[in-house]
C-alpha cells in the first residue's frame, strides 16, 4: 500500500515549481491531489494530465488564496470531488527582492496579502474540512528567514510570520490531531528563481560556493520532504522548521 493511499491533499500555488513537484510525488504517493492555481490555469491543467497519465487522481482549482470566496470554493470542489481533506500544503507565495529604499505599500500588501493572509485562510478552510483522523498541514517558508539575504526585507518578513505561525498553530490543532510543520527551502531551480534572474546570477554562484552540499535545490528535493511529513512517517513531528537548504544557514 502506497504512503497516502486513500488521503486527499490540497497544494497551493501548484501550477509549477515546489508546488507542481509536491503535487506530484504526493499523488505518485497514493494521494487524490487539489492543484489550485490563481492563474496560471494551463499549468496546473498540465501537472493534472501528468499525474492522471500515471495513473493518479488530481483536478485543478482556480482560486487566489487571499480572497476568502475564493478560499472557500477551493474546498467546496475538493470536498465534491474527493471528500475530506487530509493534507494541505500552504505552497503558493510571491516575492520582491529590493532595497530598502526601493520598496513601497503595495509591495508589502502584494507579499503579506499572498504568503501570511493567504496561508491562514487556506488552513482555515482546511481546518473546517479535515475529517476526525486529523491530518497535516505542510507550510512552505523559506530559508531567507535563517540567511537574511540583503534586499529581502518584506519578504524575509513574511516567511519569519509562517516560521511563526507554524509554532502556533501547530500548539492550536494539536488537540485536533492537526500536525503543523513547515519547509523552510533554500534557492530552488524553478520558473520563478529563472524570470527573477537568479539563475546564473552572480547570487546564485555565491548560494552554491557557500552550501554544503554544493548546488542549488530541484523542486523533487523539496517535493520528497513533503510526502514525508505528510504520511504516518512524520506522526510524532508537529511545530517543526525543517530547513531544507542543502546545509546553508
Amino acid at each position: 500500500m502506497k504512503k497516502l493511499e486513500n488521503k486527499v491533499a490540497v497544494i497551493t500555488g501548484a501550477s509549477k515549481g515546489i508546488g507542481a513537484g509536491i503535487a506530484k510525488h504526493l499523488a505518485a504517493a497514493g494521494a487524490s491531489v487539489v492543484v489550485n492555481y490563481a492563474s496560471a490555469k494551463a499549468g496546473a491543467d498540465k501537472v493534472v494530465a501528468e499525474i492522471t497519465a500515471e495513473g493518479g487522481k488530481a483536478i485543478a482549482v482556480q482560486g487566489n488564496v487571499s480572497n476568502e470566496a475564493d478560499v472557500a470554493r477551493l474546498f467546496e470542489e475538493t470536498k465534491k470531488a474527493f471528500g475530506p481533506v487530509d493534507i494541505l500544503v500552504n505552497n503558493a507565495g510571491v516575492y520582491k527582492f529590493g532595497a530598502i529604499e526601493e520598496i513601497n505599500a503595495e509591495d508589502f500588501h502584494t507579499q503579506f496579502d499572498t504568503n501570511v493572509l493567504g496561508l491562514l485562510l487556506t488552513t482555515q478552510g482546511a481546518v473546517k474540512n479535515f475529517n476526525q483522523n486529523g491530518g497535516s498541514i505542510i507550510n512552505i517558508s523559506s530559508a531567507v528567514t535563517a540567511i537574511t539575504p540583503v534586499g529581502s526585507s518584506i519578504y524575509t518578513a513574511t516567511k519569519g510570520a509562517v516560521d511563526a505561525i507554524t509554532h502556533v498553530l501547530a500548539k492550536e490543532l494539536g488537540g485536533k490531531k492537526i500536525r503543523v510543520n513547515s519547509i523552510n527551502p533554500g534557492m530552488v531551480e524553478t520558473e520563478g528563481t529563472h524570470t527573477a534572474g537568479f539563475i546564473g546570477s552572480d547570487f546564485e554562484t555565491e548560494l552554491v560556493r557557500t552550501t554544503p552540499l554544493g548546488r542549488i535545490g530541484q523542486p523533487d528535493d523539496i517535493a520528497d520532504v513533503a510526502v514525508f511529513l505528510a504520511s504516518e512517517d512524520a506522526r510524532w513531528l508537529t511545530g517543526e522548521i525543517l530547513l531544507a537548504s542543502g546545509g546553508i544557514r
